[in-house]
């Protein structure tokens, strides 16, 4: 097999067409997204790139015999080092594979674990990606692990100076993977501290979400005249970035960016990266970025949704849908949406290239978080304690007495308060 570490890595992704899949409805979204998640990984050439048809899946080769060798010539010729296929492998075809094509390979799992470990900036972004990464090599002890304390980014699937490859098992990966959860703990603690500080004072929160290179971070430095890194690829930010500003004379808010959401993320990612995401769960508002120009737009938003749901997002949180990019729209178009979003509450067009709309935007996050107020008069038996807390801590309750049965508050709220507050005592 080729020694695949040089500066320059000659790559080849192949995206399977599996007879009788239903996801091959989308199939020319999901090769095009490959691609671009390919090109995400540093260092790399790409060569080539190819749609193979599957009749049966082999459970030994993944793909029949004859294409097997018939690519294995391809690659050969091209002097491919690394080969990419957007689909799942067991580590029996994987090993077979690299065998027999003399490459090194990733499936989609393992590239987007290489792309994670390669963005990751902060304490908590590293340790999740490495808790994700022995996740998934515990499953596949076939093949090597690069140890943690390695010297450069990444995790060694596509290899790297500096690399220390050791035989791991799984007792080993055990005792790392509580090694990492204590300290991850600890930061969630931290995490928990932050937020509850800020529940004090209190600041609204509104968090970004939207799916990978949506335009969230452009957005993001757009609102807050932060520099964060920003480019037109996949991933381009994981760690969880907040910043604070002035909405108006009287109100100030925090913004939250957060990792862009993808179709058939890795579940070890999921699981390790949810720390991360519970920042959406404390927000008052949601800014849900789309990337309006993309063809595959409604899938995109119908992904996002999927994974706020499954988050837990209370639906008394109010979420914004941002259709991003309309720069790139064809006037006509442009100016259709425009006056779609113009009607819709619930929706606002912009371009955080250029800035335009984005006045529109603040007018309705505006209009979100400083609603109309009404009072109320609420009567708290004295055994329900975290209702009294509950009113104190989020600054409603302008009289308070109390008689031989309870508390009485006079409280002055929005009706999204009112919605919070019954689900979180209901």
């Amino acid at each position: 097999m080729r020694d695949v570490k040089n500066d320059i890595t000659a790559v080849w992704v192949i995206q399977p067409k599996i007879k009788n899949d239903l996801i091959n409805r989308t199939i020319d979204a999901s090769f095009d997204e490959a691609v671009a998640l390919s090109k995400a990984l540093p260092g790399i050439t790409m060569i080539g790139s190819t749609l193979v048809s599957i009749e049966t899946l082999s459970p030994k080769e993944f793909f029949g015999s004859g294409k097997v060798n018939q690519l294995a010539k391809m690659f050969d010729l091209e002097k491919i080092d690394l080969v990419i296929i957007n689909s799942q492998l067991s580590p029996v075809q994987q090993r077979n594979l690299e065998k027999k094509w003399k490459v090194k390979i990733l499936d989609r799992t393992a590239l987007i674990l290489e792309i994670f470990s390669n963005r990751a900036v902060t304490k908590e972004g590293v340790l999740q990606v490495e808790m994700a990464a022995l996740t998934y090599q515990r499953s596949r002890l076939v093949r090597a692990w690069t140890h943690l304390e390695r010297q450069r980014g990444g995790l060694g699937f596509v290899g790297g100076p500096g690399e220390t490859q050791i035989e791991a098992d799984k007792r080993a990966i055990d005792h790392q993977l509580v090694r990492l959860r204590r300290k991850l703990d600890k930061i969630k603690k931290t995490r928990d501290l932050h937020r509850t500080s800020r529940a004090r004072v209190p600041f609204p929160t509104i968090a970004l979400v939207g799916y990978t290179n949506a335009g969230k971070s452009s957005l993001f430095n757009l609102l807050t005249g932060a520099n964060e890194f920003s480019e037109n690829m996949l991933f381009a930010t994981l760690d969880p970035k907040m910043r604070a500003i002035n909405l108006s004379s009287k109100t100030k808010i925090i913004i939250s960016d957060t990792v862009g959401f993808i179709s058939n993320l890795p579940t070890e990612l999921i699981a390790a990266f949810r720390a991360t995401l519970e920042e959406v769960l404390a927000a008052d508002v949601i800014l849900h970025v789309r990337d309006i120009s993309h063809d595959n737009s409604e899938v995109h938003c119908l992904e996002v949704e999927k994974v706020l749901q499954s988050l837990g997002v209370s639906d008394a949180t109010p979420i914004l849908e941002i259709w991003n990019k309309i720069d790139l729209l064809e006037p006509e178009m442009r100016e259709s949406l425009k006056n779609i979003s113009d009607r819709k509450v619930g929706v606002c067009c912009l371009s955080a290239f250029n800035g335009d709309g984005v006045s529109i935007l603040i007018e309705k996050v505006r209009n979100l978080i400083e609603p109309e107020k009404f009072s109320e008069t609420l009567f708290v038996p004295f055994e329900f304690g975290k209702k009294k807390a509950w009113l104190h801590e989020n600054g409603v309750v302008v009289n308070e007495v109390y008689n031989d049965a309870g508390f009485e508050f006079d409280v002055i709220w929005s009706a999204r308060q009112k919605a919070k507050y019954k689900s979180f005592t209901d």
